[in-house]
């Protein structure tokens, strides 16, 4: 059997967003009959942990140096490996390629000194960027390679989402598995200052955020239930008549969901790929995390279109849908076992 290794940054400060696009690509190639191991410290997200032990997928723990991942990789007997990391020393790529083995790094724009047999850019219109590439090289670029999980796919509609008229519409807010930048709380505060009835559930990972949120002052008709990270996240999103979250790896899986999407660009790497999102006219902007934490105002007229506008919901919910297939993970997965 033929064995690749997943080598992913995951943190309380970095997040899970690296994390669950490897186990989309990871569902996919062990359904061809691959075996997986991942090399990180999911231990310090415990969501996270449970999420690649629900798969029955081992985990070594992370190292850092080009020698050690050579060493780990040797030792795990890999005939690949998938990097997808923003951390690592850029000296790890070509040593582990230097070592024989076939190489598959994920990047969102910026290489930060990746190089890898593949790279693969999932991002929206990353395909009109012209990198020069490491040498011996190729890129898969763009929407269609965007890797999508099975929880998301098994809530994929059939056909495009239609404008769903409702008199108190509900909203769901999440923001990765530990929204490391504490975005609830300011989004909530920002959906009650728009003084329109709403339901919202919105994920705290943590008792602090659990606590901002339960102390913002909600108008008559407005209710907040707080949650956890949850395992159902889909099924959150697909009964919610708006979804906010962060412009992040998490966007593409609200658009393959048909979901009305609203997403704030918490943190500077996040601004292409926002702005990219909002152009397409696929989801609505509600600005930058550090303009919302200084004053909501200006996202408020946003907002209250998106909370009383059936029609514009359904227009956003059917934009996304069309934009991200659920099959690239197909295709990324192809080229990875093209190689061993």
């Amino acid at each position: 059997m033929k064995r690749v290794g997943v080598r992913c940054d995951v943190g309380p400060a970095r997040g899970i967003g690296h994390v669950m696009r490897c186990l989309a690509l990871a569902e996919e190639v062990r359904r061809r009959g691959v075996e997986l191991v991942f090399v990180c410290d999911a231990h310090t997200v415990p969501w996270a942990a449970d999420q690649v032990a629900a798969r029955g997928i081992d985990v070594q723990p992370a190292v850092r140096t080009p020698a050690e991942h050579v060493e780990v990789f040797e030792r795990l007997d890999l005939d690949a490996v998938v990097f997808d990391s923003y951390d690592l020393d850029p000296s790890v790529y070509p040593a582990v390629r230097a070592a024989g083995f076939s190489t598959l790094a994920i990047v969102d724009g910026d290489f930060r000194g990746a190089e890898a047999d593949v790279l693969v850019d999932q991002n929206l219109a990353a395909e009109l960027d012209e990198p020069m590439l490491p040498q011996d090289s190729v890129r898969l670029a763009g929407l269609p390679y965007v890797m999508i999980r099975d929880e998301i796919l098994d809530h994929r509609p059939a056909e495009p989402p239609t404008a769903r008229p409702t008199a108190v519409p509900k909203v769901f807010a999440f923001f990765g598995g530990t929204d490391a930048f504490g975005a609830g709380p300011y989004v909530a505060r920002a959906l009650a200052a728009t003084g329109l009835p709403f339901e919202a559930t919105v994920v705290a990972p943590g008792p602090e955020l659990a606590a901002q949120l339960a102390a913002v002052e909600l108008q008559p008709h407005q209710h907040l239930q707080i949650i956890g990270p949850t395992n159902q996240l889909a099924a959150e999103v697909r009964g919610a008549d708006l979804t906010i979250s962060a412009s992040g790896t998490s966007t593409w899986e609200l658009l393959c969901l048909g979901a009305t999407t609203g997403l704030v660009c918490v943190v500077d790497n996040q601004v292409m790929g926002y702005e990219r999102a909002v152009g397409t006219g696929a989801a609505a902007g509600l600005g930058v995390l550090s303009e919302l934490k200084s004053n909501d105002s200006s996202v408020i007229p946003t907002l209250k279109r998106l909370l009383t506008d059936p029609a514009e919901r359904g227009r956003l919910a059917s934009a996304g849908w069309a934009l991200v297939d659920g099959r690239g993970r197909e295709r990324v997965a192809d080229a990875l076992l093209q190689l061993i």
